[in-house]
């Protein structure tokens, strides 16, 4: 039923309209939106800035990935699917650009507004914008889509579906997502949800989708043919409907794309010695100064190319599950800190080539400045100063030994943590006052070599504190899986981080979430600080603020000791074949999947 405006006296409806008349005055439509200020891009841009629009089409790339797969539904949280499907089947109604912190364009959408304080986001869908089958792109769509994820999609997913108020169609080409609480970065994030198709899914269980229920996307690539496990062939429609939108410009330019699947990552190496693969990422410094010295690179048949940035380190390490003991003790953790020798462990793994993480936005302005907490930082950390972990405010930093196998001095300080936290030796073995023995579980994934190096050093150390250790190495789906259902005491764990943190902090280390099957957060923090941070972060109005706010969520996360940090991937590092070819500007991100395929070409 329609609501009778006309019940209201003519006052309140003229002061309605007067409201009306100044929000619209206030919220006009855009070509971007950025975060803070206005997007760098005008809104005749050609191409990406680290793009070439003139980029030819064509090639067929292969590439690798370890483990295996059993769904081609990167959108649910059942199986695991490769990962760079999201990427390249399917688009948002904005992409964003990787040369500015957090600037987004329209791509599915050809404009955007908003309400002055965000409250609300309008979008009007290109008309053209089509599925891979040709099918029209609706408002419908979107709608269902925002729904759809938001309900039963991946986690990754469902955290915005709760905080919007409304979604409504306000057009034959537009919608309008209305917010129930400030944030004013909620209107970029659903900017950038995947939209899918309405029709296919009608009568069909969305969650449990079947290997061969492969969701239709409007982007450039299409899934051409697979077997599971093994390999999946990508093709790029030759119908593509947003060749010549300027986000599009100059990006997906390979015409054929294949991932085939190796046990672990040597395999996949010798693949690619082989000719067998056409790129691949190496992580390690002293790798890849050591053993890219093979015959296609002397002939010049491939090429080693370096992609610097300027983004956060994120966090790489082993993290310790803090839901249980021994590890919800912040003593324990600071003693397994201390009996991991990085300099050791780092120069015999990487000959010492790659700095430390020393935070999780260490390497940038976002990152906790040295010593005593200060100003705006010091002011935001007060209120929760009686809970929060020592050093948070005195100033905290990762223990050094003196590079020596033996780590004395560092074993002895860790000995002394323990027996404070209750653990002692007991007939040769560490023992709490319950007489439980400090026995704990490294969980692992095949193929993971340097993980495996590194806690084998790891493992002789914490024998002499008495701490007893098992190493599970298990195949991908499996390391996934107990991930997703929190069974480990001790896994590697990697978080990349932005230049523009925000609501997907929350599920990496909000305690909402902290116990929930499936929850990113898996060091299972549930700290009133780090959510306080979090709430500052999303509410700043400036830039000095949203900086503070995240400098001290910084100094929470790393005093909490809830990582081993490792070293840091301070420069992208990409062995290709000399027939892959990138621009010559690289984005402030640095490599990625936005990077390398999707502004690179094939020529001959």
């Amino acid at each position: 039923m329609r609501p009778n405006f006309l019940r209201f006296s003519g006052p309140v409806i003229a002061g309605i309209a007067a409201f009306f008349a100044t929000t619209a005055a206030h919220a006009e439509s855009a070509h971007g939106i950025a975060m803070y200020g206005d997007p760098a891009l005008p809104p005749d841009f050609v191409s990406l800035p680290y793009a070439n629009p003139e980029a030819p089409k064509g090639g067929k790339v292969v590439f690798g990935n370890t483990g295996g797969y059993n769904s081609l539904n990167p959108f649910i949280q059942k199986g695991t699917s490769p990962w760079q499907l999201r990427f390249w089947t399917h688009e948002s109604l904005m992409g964003r650009s990787w040369d500015e912190p957090f600037s987004l364009y329209g791509l599915l959408a050809e404009s955007v507004e908003t309400a002055p304080d965000r409250s609300w986001v309008e979008f009007t869908i290109r008309e053209g914008a089509k599925f891979s089958d040709g099918s029209p792109v609706s408002v419908e769509d979107v709608i269902w889509s925002y729904e759809t994820l938001g309900t039963e999609g991946h986690l990754r997913y469902r955290g915005l579906w709760g905080k919007i108020g409304s979604i409504e169609k306000t057009g034959p080409r537009s919608v309008r997502i209305t917010f129930n609480e400030p944030d004013r970065e909620l209107a970029l994030i659903a900017a950038l949800r995947p939209i899918l198709q309405k029709a296919q899914w009608e009568g069909k269980d969305f969650a449990n989708a079947a290997l061969q229920d492969v969701p239709i996307g409007s982007g450039p690539y299409v899934v051409d043919d697979y077997e599971a496990g093994r390999y999946v062939t990508l093709r790029r429609n030759p119908d593509y409907w947003g060749k010549d939108v300027p986000f599009r410009r100059g990006t997906m330019n390979l015409d054929e794309m294949r991932i085939e699947f190796y046990g672990d990552g040597t395999v996949l190496f010798e693949a690619f010695k082989a000719g067998e693969l056409t790129a691949v990422r190496e992580f390690n410094a002293d790798k890849w100064d050591t053993q890219y010295n093979f015959p296609a690179v002397q002939r010049g048949d491939v090429v080693k190319t370096e992609i610097p940035h300027s983004k956060p380190s994120g966090m790489t390490g082993f993290v310790m599950n803090t839901r249980k003991a021994p590890f919800d003790d912040w003593r324990v953790r600071e003693a397994m800190l201390l009996a991991f020798n990085f300099e050791f462990i780092n120069d015999t793994i990487t000959g010492g080539a790659q700095p430390r993480i020393t935070s999780y936005f260490s390497g940038s302005d976002l990152g906790m400045q040295p010593g005593t907490a200060a100003g705006r930082v010091d002011d935001l950390l007060q209120p929760f100063a009686a809970d929060l972990p020592p050093g948070t405010l005195e100033g905290y930093t990762l223990p050094q030994s003196d590079g020596s196998a033996r780590n004395r001095a560092n074993i002895r300080e860790a000995n002394k943590l323990l027996t404070d936290a209750g653990w002692t030796i007991q007939d040769g073995v560490l023992r709490n006052q319950a007489g439980e023995d400090f026995a704990i579980t490294v969980l692992l994934q095949q193929g993971d070599s340097e993980g495996q190096t590194a806690i084998e050093i790891y493992t002789r150390a914490l024998e002499r504190l008495g701490v007893q250790v098992t190493v599970e190495q298990v195949d991908s789906a499996q390391f996934t899986g107990r991930n997703a259902e929190l069974d480990f005491d001790m896994t590697f764990f990697r978080r990349a981080l932005s230049l523009s943190p925000g609501n997907e902090q929350r599920l990496y280390w909000g305690s909402e979430n902290a116990d929930t099957p499936g929850t990113r957060n898996l060091m299972g923090v549930a700290s009133p600080a780090v959510d306080g941070m979090i709430d500052a972060m999303l509410a700043s109005e400036s830039r000095e603020d949203f900086v503070a706010a995240t400098r001290a969520l910084d100094r929470v996360l790393t005093s909490g000791r809830y990582v081993i940090p490792i070293w840091n991937f301070d420069v992208g590092r990409i062995a290709h074949a000399k027939e892959l070819k990138q621009p010559q500007v690289v984005p402030i991100y640095g490599d990625g999947p936005e990077y390398m395929p999707q502004v690179w070409w094939y020529e001959e």
